[in-house]
């Protein structure tokens, strides 16, 4: 079975009724149906039944009804028929039945009083309208009166009589004087209901002679004003001297004073009266009553309460309304007016009756020819009216007979109607307190089904919520109404789909797949009809990102999101509101595509933000809380009670915290006596108190000031307080830090840190100082000084202890006494030096020193420690003096021994001890001579491979920088690489001494070899360094020999021809040895250098070069090369400087160059002319280009033809081996990474190579044994390393200065 629902009106917007009865037929008002369709008259516009006119107007009764065909319109008058046509001065309104009688061309209102009626007309029946009674206004005049002046005695009470004219309607009242002024009214002067004016009791301000009713007729717009009333209140002294004055002095009469009275009803009279009130009117009850003092109304009802909501009071409580009265709210309402005398109460017994009023009107009712249906027409009221009948404005009884019609009291039963019985009917329900008149016809129709729902009607709906797709239609016999989707569906059943009475589908929830084409098929006897709407079900909008709460401070911005997902077809438009209203028209809020930003937050933005979402079909919202927060406004109205000698009582009120809690108040203070304009802090308190009591220092002028505190900050101060001053008193305390310390070796310095203002407590302040030599029965020495902090005792002996104390005293007295404090007088250096030096060599950079304390009579001040002073006199393997490099280290308290830390193998020192106090340093202990043994040496100076050849390689090196002791040999090892990177076996050479170079021979030819060097002394190994070098293919591609730098990073690579080894060894795999950097150069001048470099690697490489000072531990400067250039310059130099620089590429992790030295030029003078600009400098560097050209053409050619370079030549260009310093290794070279160097070798090799040039430092460190370079004490006792000045070079020695650069070098040295 289908499921039906009635539907709601808010759903059925399209279908509108003309009636709705069991089994009767909706009428749509469809405008092309309603010109179709017969329908009786209907009354759609009348007159009021009582219709008051203006006499002045014409009067224009209306009469307007509806029906097809049109109705024709007749009058009755007084109950019979109002001919128009014969009253010329009455017209008819063209197709309406409204009346127009015309007044103003002669006519008189009056003659057209009477009761009205109008009949509308068609074949199909009649419609009548209510009786409507035609009055004209009146507005009369006041009659004429003599009104005698009020006389009357104060405090008696007064009624002044209106009497206004009987009008229509009732004019409305009220009293006003001769300016127009209404009179003033209050609980004991008012105007009552029926317009008099009531006195309680009379007072002498009551007189005056211009007491004016007004009568306003509010239908005439006119003003009617009674004759002026006088009155004239006597007061009881006036009243005694007029009757003093008329009676002789035997008379003893005389007026009585104004005497207080308990309250009497002036309105209503009597104990009770009756009320009666119509239901649904407003019920007006009144109580006015006289006495002295004037009475209070109080009212009740007796058995009940008076209803809440439609109650209330008016005229200072002496009227009683109620409004919308019905018939609960009969009853008797008591007023009792009282006064401090005693009381009065009138009773109103209050019956509330009704004119009829409707439970059911009759309905219009259409109906097919043959069906049945009712009319129901049910009316109360009290007395409950009487209910009669009329067909076509003709009672019934005497109606035309119908045989489908019976009459049964309220209701007319229709059966098996025809179409001759469509009729108006009208129901009349009245008792003595009106009637109510109602039309309701009955249509009988026979008309096929029509579909009014235009035909293939879009309908789009969100995705899971209802469709409601209509079918409004209309025919008689009411049709049936089936639905189908598509246009060959079946018909659609179901608990998914809802039927409503009116035609309409419904689909409670809507899917995706509930779209498409549904056909409504309506059919009845007479025919059928169908139509076609289409549905459309869209994504829901949603958002997806909601705006959040957001706290912001003051002058802040703040940002709020709204980002959104909507069905594609879909238009949004997003809307801000805030706190439910539009955004405020400012500049500073600015609305995104998906976002508010409000710039410059204020305080009033504070408050809710909601992002509206709206499209055609649905509509979401989302807000957020917007709280602004900003530093406390500050405190106010300060205060101080309970002002005593030492404290006072503080109080504050706080300001706005700004919607941040105020966490504390911080209580300031300024001392207005000692430092005006200064404020200090006193104190501060949890942000819920207000109040203080304030602790407070004698002879000080106070003034306070509160400062609040929350999350955000600290407000502005408050206003100062008034000021306080404190009485004066002796001071409380006496200064502190007191000290005794002597700055010459005969004085005392006494020192110590003053009282503050206000602690001096009093004016007058100074110093009581006194002094004694400790452990010698002396008096005490004092003098009292000024408010100064030092006072210096002279004549004493070298460092004696003396008992210092220092009393504060003012005017008014002493502090109490002081604590003694401990001084001593003035030191003076040490007298002896430490005795018994001995020297502990542990290691070859490690020795131990002892000495013997002095004895500290001799130390003549306070003992410090002990300071050795050591320093190197010559390294035993080079035999030459150096300069002399003092290094002190310091000890703590009285410590007889120590530790001497980096000392350099193979080496003879000397050192000394000194005691030390606060004065200085004691005398030297003579110089101790001591040696350090051998060491281990630190790597060769440089390695160099030259002269490939098919089968050989030669190899050069250099002695290292740090023999560390006696050379005994040297130990070279090698191995060969492949082309897949491997490396193959491990072949050891030990090399003498004396030699520095060495032809390998036997190798294999166009192979790649590695070789790890390093020196050796009777200690041991030192550190090795690596080189690569490849021989050549055929003596055809030997390439012109290169010099590594000894670090595996700037070398060339060689090839030579196989001899060595006939068996090809076992291989090792190894990172490959490309991409590389070799020969970086550079050129400086005063403020910049020319880098340039050697790549070979892949292309399209970005280089970088990096340099810092020389020397420093600084991190490098970095700058990149534009493009994939092999030169740079680098600019901004300091002049005279010496400088670090390497090359590296992007990308290649851990690739770069080894490090060059370059030391850009002397700065030049300013005034000096510019020589590059001058024309012989310039023509004399191109000779000199020249030259360098033809010198490296030969030099080429030489070493093509594996010439060498003579070794005496550049050892006498360069002497200094320091001018090619060894370079050390900080990055992996070429392809070879350290990880790889640092795997076990195969065949018993020994030591992998790191091809690193290691420290041959000690490592032993000044750290490990002192505090640093400064001299200070450990707490525990220990030394502080301190050098006496910087590292000098040390002079070459033996063959150190015999290193031969490279040939390439020595070319670069020209550019």
């Amino acid at each position: 079975m289908m499921k039906k629902k009635s539907i709601s009106s808010s759903k059925a917007s399209l279908v509108l009724f003309l009636c709705q009865m069991i089994s009767a037929l909706d009428v749509p008002l469809d405008s092309k149906l309603l010109e179709e369709l017969s329908q009786p008259p209907t009354i759609t516009q009348q007159s009021p039944k009582d219709y008051i006119v203006d006499p002045r107007e014409n009067i224009v009764i209306q009469c307007e009804a509806k029906g097809k065909p049109p109705p024709s319109f007749s009058w009755t008058r007084n109950g019979t028929h109002f001919d128009i046509d014969k009253d010329a001065q009455v017209t008819m309104k063209p197709n309406s039945g409204t009346l127009v009688i015309n007044i103003m061309n002669g006519g008189k209102a009056e003659a057209y009083e009477g009761v009205y009626q109008c009949t509308a007309r068609n074949e199909r029946g009649a419609a009548i309208s209510n009786n409507i009674v035609i009055r004209p206004s009146r507005s009369p005049l006041w009659t004429k009166e003599k009104l005698e002046p009020n006389q009357v005695r104060e405090g008696d009470s007064l009624v002044l009589h209106c009497r206004p004219p009987v009008g229509l309607p009732p004019p409305i009242i009220f009293w006003m004087d001769n300016a127009f002024q209404r009179l003033p009214q209050s609980e004991r002067v008012s105007q009552g209901l029926n317009g008099d004016l009531y006195f309680s009791n009379v007072q002498p301000e009551d007189t005056r002679e211009d007491y004016i009713c007004y009568a306003r007729f509010n239908h005439t717009q006119t003003i009617q004003q009674k004759q002026p009333i006088s009155v004239k209140v006597f007061s009881m002294d006036s009243l005694n001297d007029t009757i003093a004055a008329n009676l002789s002095d035997t008379d003893i009469y005389g007026a009585k004073p104004v005497t207080e009275r308990q309250p009497i009803l002036l309105t209503p009279t009597g104990s009770t009266s009756t009320k009666v009130e119509l239901r649904g009117n407003v019920l007006l009850l009144e109580c006015i009553a006289a006495g002295l003092p004037t009475p209070v109304i109080r009212w009740i009802k007796e058995g009940g309460e008076l209803p809440a909501n439609r109650t209330f009071f008016e005229n200072f409580k002496k009227t009683l309304k109620i409004i919308d009265v019905s018939e609960a709210d009969s009853g008797n309402y008591k007023c009792i007016a009282r006064n401090i005398l005693g009381s009065a109460h009138h009773v109103i017994s209050v019956t509330v009756k009704a004119a009829p009023y409707w439970i059911t009107a009759p309905r219009n009712l259409v109906l097919s020819p043959g069906e049945d249906g009712t009319l129901i027409c049910r009316a109360n009221g009290n007395p409950k009216p009487n209910i009669s009948w009329l067909a076509n404005g003709v009672p019934i009884a005497i109606a035309p007979e119908d045989p489908s019609r019976k009459v049964d009291g309220d209701t007319i039963i229709f059966s098996h109607v025809q179409e001759r019985s469509s009729a108006v009917y009208q129901c009349n329900a009245s008792n003595e307190y009106g009637y109510l008149l109602a039309n309701a016809f009955v249509n009988i129709l026979a008309e096929p089904p029509r579909i009014l729902t235009p035909a293939n009607k879009l309908y789009q709906v969100i995705a899971d919520s209802p469709a409601l797709l209509d079918c409004a239609y209309f025919g008689s016999p009411k049709p049936e109404i089936e639905w189908f989707k598509g246009v060959k569906g079946s018909i659609l059943r179901g608990n998914e789909y809802i039927f409503h009475d009116n035609g309409t589908l419904e689909i409670p929830v809507a899917q995706k797949d509930s779209a498409g084409t549904y056909t409504c098929v309506a059919r009845n006897e007479l025919g059928k009809i169908q139509n076609e709407v289409q549905l459309e079900v869209k994504d829901p909008t949603m958002i997806i990102k909601q705006p959040e709460y957001k706290v912001i401070q003051r002058y802040g911005q703040v940002s709020f999101e709204c980002i959104i997902k909507h069905d594609s077809t879909l238009l949004p438009t997003v809307t801000w509101l805030k706190d439910n209203d539009e955004l405020p028209d400012d500049e500073r809020f600015l609305i995104g595509k998906d976002n508010l930003t409000i710039m410059n937050v204020t305080d009033k933005d504070d408050g809710t933000y909601t992002c509206i979402v709206n499209t055609t079909l649905d509509s979401v919202s989302a807000s957020a809380v917007l709280t602004v927060v900003a530093r406390p406004n500050p405190p106010f109205d300060l205060e101080l009670t309970g002002q005593l000698e030492r404290s006072v009582e503080l109080s504050w009120i706080p300001g706005d915290e700004n919607n941040s809690p105020i966490t504390n108040f911080v209580i300031e203070y300024e001392d207005g006596l000692h430092e005006p304009g200064v404020w200090h802090y006193q104190t501060e308190v949890p942000g819920t108190q207000t109040t203080i009591q304030l602790k407070l220092s004698p002879y000080v002028n106070y003034s306070f000031r509160v400062i609040a505190v929350n999350e955000i900050g600290r407000s502005q101060p408050s206003e100062p307080s008034e000021q306080y001053l404190t009485k004066s008193a002796n001071p409380d305390e006496n200064p502190s830090n007191v000290q005794g310390i002597g700055s010459e070796p005969d004085n005392l310095v006494i020192t110590w840190e003053s009282l503050k203002g206000f602690q001096s407590n009093g004016p007058g302040l100074q110093y009581k100082v006194s002094w004694r030599q400790k452990d010698v029965d002396d008096e005490w020495t004092s003098v009292i000084v000024a408010n100064v902090s030092k006072y210096i005792v002279s004549g004493t002996p070298t460092f004696v202890p003396y008992e210092i104390k220092v009393q504060a005293l003012n005017d008014l007295g002493y502090a109490p006494e002081p604590s003694e404090v401990i001084g001593h007088s003035g030191e003076d250096l040490p007298m002896v030096a430490p005795g018994n030096v001995q020297v502990h060599v542990i290691n070859s950079t490690l020795a131990k020193v002892h000495w013997d304390p002095v004895p500290l009579k001799t130390v003549r001040g306070h003992l410090q420690g002990y300071k050795v002073y050591y320093w190197k006199v010559q390294s035993l393997s080079r035999r030459s003096k150096r300069h002399v490099e003092k290094k002190i280290l310091t000890f703590r308290g009285n410590k007889t021994f120590g530790m001497l830390p980096g000392l350099e193998p193979y080496s003879s020192y000397k050192l000394n001890v000194r005691v030390v106090n606060g004065k200085g340093e004691g005398p030297a202990s003579p110089d101790k001579v001591f040696k350090t043994p051998e060491g281990v040496p630190s790597s060769p100076s440089f390695l160099k491979i030259t002269n490939p050849t098919l089968n050989s390689l030669t190899l050069e090196w250099g002695l290292p920088t740090h023999p560390n002791g006696v050379l005994t040999s040297y130990i070279l090892k090698f191995q060969p690489i492949n082309n897949t990177h491997e490396l193959g076996p491990l072949v050891e050479i030990r090399i003498p001494a004396n030699e520095s170079s060495l032809i390998l021979k036997n190798l294999n030819y166009s192979t790649r070899y590695k070789f790890y060097f390093n020196a050796q002394t009777s200690v041991g190994s030192g550190s090795q360094i690596t080189e690569e070098a490849v021989t050549i293919m055929d003596e055809a591609g030997i390439l012109r020999p290169a010099v590594g730098a000894g670090k595996g990073y700037s070398e060339t690579l060689f090839a030579t021809s196989p001899v060595m080894h006939t068996v090809r060894p076992t291989f090792y795999k190894v990172q490959p040895l490309y991409p590389r950097i070799r020969n970086v150069t550079t050129a400086a001048a005063e403020t910049y250098a020319n880098i340039s470099w050697e790549y070979e690697g892949p292309d399209h490489v970005n280089f970088y070069v990096e340099y810092g000072v020389a020397g420093s531990k600084e991190d490098w400067k970095k700058e990149i090369v534009n493009g994939s250039r092999s030169f740079f310059v680098l600019k901004g130099l300091t002049p005279g400087t010496a400088y670090k620089v390497r090359v590296g590429a992007e990308g290649l992790s851990g690739f770069r160059s080894s490090e060059d030295v370059f030391e850009t030029g002397p700065a030049m003078a300013s005034r000096q002319v510019d020589i590059a600009t001058q024309g012989w400098f310039i023509g004399l560097m191109c000779a000199v280009a020249l030259l360098i050209l033809i010198l490296l053409i030969v030099c080429f050619i030489r070493r093509n033809k594996g010439g060498k370079y003579p070794v005496k030549e550049k050892e006498d260009a360069h002497a200094d081996p320091e001018i090619q310093p060894m370079k050390e290794d900080d990055g992996t070279f070429g392809e070879y990474s350290d990880a790889e160097d640092h795997k076990p070798l195969k065949k018993g090799s020994r030591t992998p190579s790191d091809r690193t040039v290691k420290k041959e430092d000690s490592d032993d460190s000044l750290v490990d044994y002192g505090e640093g370079v400064n001299g200070q004490f450990n707490e525990d006792g220990s030394f502080i390393g301190q050098y006496s000045g910087k590292k000098e070079k040390e002079p070459a020695e033996g063959n150190e200065s015999s290193e031969a650069p490279s040939p390439v070098n020595a070319m670069n040295s020209f550019v």
